[in-house]
C-alpha cells in the first residue's frame, strides 16, 4: 500500500474559525478568568482555553508580561475569542465589576505569584486581580483554583506554607503532575474537570459514594480467565458524573484494559475474588452511605483452578462451573443501612418481565434498580431506572444513564 497522500481539501464545516465544538456542558454558562503566569507551561495556555470552552465556558485571559515570553496575545485572543488583558487600565479590570467571574483559574501558577498571593502583595496585573478575587471568594461570590508548576528544588518550606495557607482560605490547589523532579501542569482535561467540580451547587457535594464497574474475571489457570464482554465504560461515566457534582465518588473497576482518568479516585481489581474483598473492605473502612453496583460480576467460577498453565494442544478440557457468591446479597446483609442501587441485565425476556424482576429487587430492599435487556440494545445503551412509587424512566446512552442517576440521587438525598 502506498504511503502517498492524496491532497484533497477537508470536508466543509459549519463551525466558525474561532468556535469550538462542544464536548460537554460541565461549564455551560460559566465565566472563567484564566490567569497565565510566566512559566514555560504557559505555552499550553491557548490549548487550555480551548478545552475550557469545549465544556461551555466563556474565558477571559489575564496574562503576565513574563508569560508572553512563552505564548502570545494573538494566540490567546484567538483561542478565547475575546480580547486579552495584559495590563491594568482605567477600566479597573481586576475588580471584575459588571463582568464578575464564576471562577478564577491560575494555570500555570508560578512560585513568585503563589507566594505573593498568599502574603497579600498586589504589585502586578495578576496579583492585583487575585487580591480582589480573594475578597470575592470570602463573600462566596467566586472560586479560585491554582495549578502550581515549578522545579522540585523550589518546593521549599516557604511554598509549602503558602499553599497550606491558601487552602485554609478556600483556594483550591490542583495537584501537579509529577515528572523528572518537577511539578508539571496536569493534563488539560483534569484542570477543566476540577474547575467544573469546584463550581457545582449539587446537594451531592461531599457525600461519599461507592461505584463499581467492569467485569470480574475468574481464573481457569494462572494464564487463562473466564470473563464477559462488559468493559466498565458505564461505571466510569457514573463515577465521573457524581465526582463532577461534588460527590466523593470512589470507583472499583474490574480489569478490562479500560483505564479511568487519573483524577478520578479509583482502584482496579483483577478478578472476582479481589473485587469481592475490595468492595467489602471499602464499605467496612469508609463511611459510604450510597453504593452503585454496575459491575458485571461473574455468576460462575471453575470448581477447580488448574495450577500453573494447562498445556495447549489437548483435544479437550472439561470444566465444571459452580455459582459464585452473590456479592450484592453479601453487601446488603453486611451493610443494611447502605442505599443500594443495583444493575440487572437480562436476555430473552419481555420488558414487562424485566420490570417485574426489578420491582422484586426493590421489595427486597434495593433503593433503585437500573434494568436493561439485550433485545433493547442498539447503537446506544438503553436502560430503565426503576424506583419505588414512580413510573420507570427510560434512559439512553451511557452519559444519559449517568446523568439521570445523578439527578435521581440529588432528589433522593435532599
Amino acid at each position: 500500500m502506498s504511503a502517498r497522500w492524496n491532497p484533497l481539501p477537508p470536508e466543509p464545516s459549519d463551525l466558525d474559525d474561532h468556535a469550538v465544538r462542544l464536548q460537554g456542558d460541565a461549564l455551560q454558562g460559566k465565566r472563567i478568568a484564566l490567569l497565565v503566569c510566566g512559566g514555560i507551561a504557559a505555552i499550553k495556555a491557548p490549548l487550555l482555553v480551548r478545552e475550557l470552552r469545549r465544556q461551555g465556558a466563556e474565558i477571559t485571559v489575564f496574562v503576565s508580561e513574563e508569560a508572553l515570553r512563552y505564548t502570545t496575545e494573538e494566540a490567546l485572543a484567538w483561542s478565547s475569542d475575546r480580547p486579552v488583558i495584559s495590563r491594568l487600565s482605567s477600566r479597573s479590570e481586576h475588580l471584575s465589576g459588571q463582568m464578575a467571574f464564576d471562577a478564577c483559574l491560575v494555570a500555570p501558577a508560578t512560585y513568585n505569584t503563589l507566594n505573593k498571593f498568599r502574603n497579600g502583595i498586589a504589585d502586578t496585573l495578576l496579583t492585583t486581580f487575585l487580591a480582589s478575587a480573594l475578597g470575592r471568594l470570602e463573600r462566596g461570590q467566586t472560586r479560585i483554583l491554582v495549578a502550581p508548576t515549578l522545579h522540585g528544588s523550589m518546593h521549599n518550606a516557604i511554598l509549602t506554607e503558602s499553599l497550606n495557607a491558601l487552602q485554609e482560605m478556600g483556594v483550591e490547589v490542583i495537584p501537579p503532575k509529577q515528572g523528572d523532579g518537577k511539578h508539571l501542569l496536569p493534563e488539560l482535561e483534569e484542570i477543566v474537570m476540577r474547575t467544573a467540580r469546584s463550581l457545582t451547587a449539587s446537594p451531592l457535594r461531599g457525600i461519599p459514594v461507592l461505584v463499581t464497574g467492569g467485569p470480574t474475571p475468574v481464573h481457569l489457570d494462572q494464564i487463562r480467565r473466564l470473563t464477559n464482554r462488559f468493559t466498565g465504560q458505564l461505571g466510569i461515566a457514573i463515577a465521573k458524573e457524581l465526582w463532577l457534582a461534588g460527590a466523593e465518588a470512589y470507583l472499583i473497576q474490574g480489569e478490562s484494559g479500560l483505564i479511568p482518568p487519573v483524577w478520578l479516585p479509583h482502584q482496579i481489581v483483577p478478578d472476582y475474588a479481589t473485587y469481592q474483598q475490595t468492595v467489602l473492605k471499602v464499605l467496612a473502612e469508609r463511611e459510604m452511605p450510597v453504593g452503585i453496583f454496575s459491575a458485571a460480576v461473574a455468576d460462575y467460577s471453575p470448581r477447580e483452578v488448574y495450577p500453573g498453565k494447562r498445556p495447549s494442544g489437548e483435544t479437550e478440557w472439561e470444566l465444571k462451573l459452580v455459582p459464585t457468591e452473590k456479592v450484592i446479597q453479601r453487601v446488603q446483609t453486611s451493610f443494611p443501612e447502605l442505599m443500594l442501587i443495583s444493575f440487572k441485565f437480562e436476555a430473552q425476556l419481555s420488558h414487562a418481565e424485566l420490570m417485574q424482576i426489578a420491582r422484586q429487587r426493590l421489595e427486597s430492599g434495593h433503593a433503585a434498580v437500573i434494568a436493561n435487556r439485550a433485545e433493547e440494545q442498539g447503537a446506544e445503551q438503553v436502560a430503565w431506572l426503576v424506583t419505588p412509587h414512580q413510573p420507570e424512566l427510560r434512559m439512553e446512552s451511557k452519559a444519559g444513564i449517568a446523568r439521570a442517576l445523578k439527578l435521581w440521587l440529588e432528589q433522593a438525598l435532599k
